[in-house]
């Protein structure tokens, strides 16, 4: 019982972060996207005092270089840890959806969560006297004005709908917290990754896919996990068969687009056992990649991770012939090879975790989101 409710609050939350995501950046990113992904924005500096709008239309000023800050999401303590300013964290969401990021357990870091493991403890928080608190989206407008009102400076992202929005959202928290170098460096590496996938799965074939989340939910048009797929070489079926946003799909639009490889997160593995799906030319030629949750779900730099392991397992030919490197993921401010599927019916073995999109498809619902926890 207690399985399925959280799966029931993830699916909330996927559907109120696919309406947030709808309202901002109308148009952007919506479909299969086509051409080159945009290279990394230049590189900026850090200086202070910074203002930047966030996405509450509240002009935000970061006085001075933060050394306390808080990350309310998993998403945002990710960013943190990639740009190589984890030290800074001094509260996040300590559990199943940051456990692979290296002293994010209780002890070394406040959980600034409440019992319920995801909806934010205002009091802890507030006890932190951070210098500044970092909003992913799915973070209400008034958790936001709460801290606010205790005095804290509180920046709210807008919503991540695609791999562009990562290395935006990747490049200001840099400028938030005074680490643009390792921000700028990051998404360097993340932009060159990316264009080494495009390349190699160039004028292929797309195989027809479909990722599960959990309890039927699948992203379709206008989320980041779409752009993952179709970066990836693939075509998102739940994009061709009109899904916006984070929903369920139904048996009958599973069978008319058959698809030939599903997708599943490390936290909902299971696939329904179901007609729909086991008479799928996935199914019968053994064609399923299990990724990372905790990477595929958080609009953060890891997603490209999982991004590198789905083009492999499509295009597996392609990357032999052009030598293509793996994806290395940065932690804590360095890069480790990572491994990554390149046959069927694999397993992405990049580490443990649950997503916030997927784990919050799992533990909210199944992969958000963006797990969706952005």
């Amino acid at each position: 019982m207690k399985q399925k409710r959280l799966i029931a609050c993830f699916a909330v939350v996927l559907v109120l972060t696919a309406s947030l995501a709808a309202g901002a950046g109308a148009g952007a990113g919506a479909g299969v996207s086509t051409g080159t992904v945009q290279s990394a924005s230049a590189q900026p500096t850090c200086s202070f005092p910074f203002e930047k709008t966030d996405a509450t239309g509240t002009a935000v000023t970061v006085e001075s270089e933060p050394g306390r800050v808080v990350a309310l999401q998993p998403s945002a303590a990710q960013t943190m840890w990639e740009i190589g300013a984890k030290k800074k964290v001094v509260g996040l969401p300590v559990g199943p959806y940051t456990s692979f990021l290296n002293g994010s357990k209780s002890g070394d870091r406040t959980d600034i969560t409440k019992q319920d493991g995801y909806t934010t403890n205002i009091e802890s928080v507030v006890s932190l006297t951070p210098d500044l608190v970092l909003a992913p989206n799915v973070v209400s407008n008034e958790t936001v004005e709460k801290l606010r009102s205790a005095g804290l400076t509180v920046y709210k992202f807008k919503s991540g709908r695609s791999i562009e929005d990562i290395y935006r959202k990747t490049t200001l928290t840099g400028q938030l917290v005074g680490t643009c170098q390792g921000a700028n460096q990051r998404v360097k590496a993340m932009n060159e990754t990316v264009s080494s996938i495009e390349s190699a799965v160039e004028n292929r074939d797309r195989p027809r896919v479909l990722y599960l989340m959990g309890d039927g939910y699948t992203p379709g048009n206008g989320t980041f996990i779409n752009r993952v797929i179709t970066l990836a070489g693939g075509e998102n079926i739940a994009a061709s068969a009109g899904i916006t946003g984070y929903k369920q799909i139904n048996p009958e639009s599973v069978i008319k687009q058959d698809p030939q490889w599903i997708v599943v997160g490390s936290d909902t593995p299971n696939i329904p056992n179901r007609t729909s799906y086991t008479e799928t030319t996935a199914l019968k030629q053994n064609q399923t990649v299990v990724v990372n949750s905790s990477y595929i779900s958080q609009p953060a730099p890891r997603v490209i991770t999982p991004m590198n392991s789905l083009a492999r397992s499509f295009h597996p030919d392609a990357f032999e012939q052009t030598n293509a490197t793996d994806e290395s993921t940065a932690t804590d401010g360095k890069t480790t090879a990572a491994t990554n599927a390149t046959s069927t019916g694999t397993t992405e073995t990049n580490g443990p975790g649950f997503g916030v999109i997927a784990a919050m498809l799992a533990l909210l619902g199944a992969t958000l989101v963006a797990r969706l926890r952005q």
